[in-house]
């Protein structure tokens, strides 16, 4: 079985996002988990990767929006 690449288009979205306001919405973090879940498995590249884009986001940007993302990421890599 060929092996995944959508990490690395996670990683470049994470960068497109990050790069166009300096932060990450919980919008553009849903869009990037999409991105991880479209072949049904959330594989440990792409674990890696989530797990990198949340530990750029600051505390101070996080709003409740972004809290329930977080959260949701959190309960489908933590599994």
């Amino acid at each position: 079985m060929k092996e995944s690449r959508d990490y690395l288009e996670m990683s470049f979205r994470s960068i497109e996002c990050f790069t166009n306001d300096g932060k990450l919405d919980a919008s553009e973090l849903g869009k990037i988990l999409e991105i991880a879940e479209r072949d049904g498995v959330i594989d440990q590249n792409e674990i890696r990767v989530l797990q990198n884009i949340i530990s750029k986001v600051k505390p101070h940007e996080i709003d409740d929006e972004m809290q329930v993302m977080l959260q949701t990421v959190s309960d489908k890599i933590n599994v």
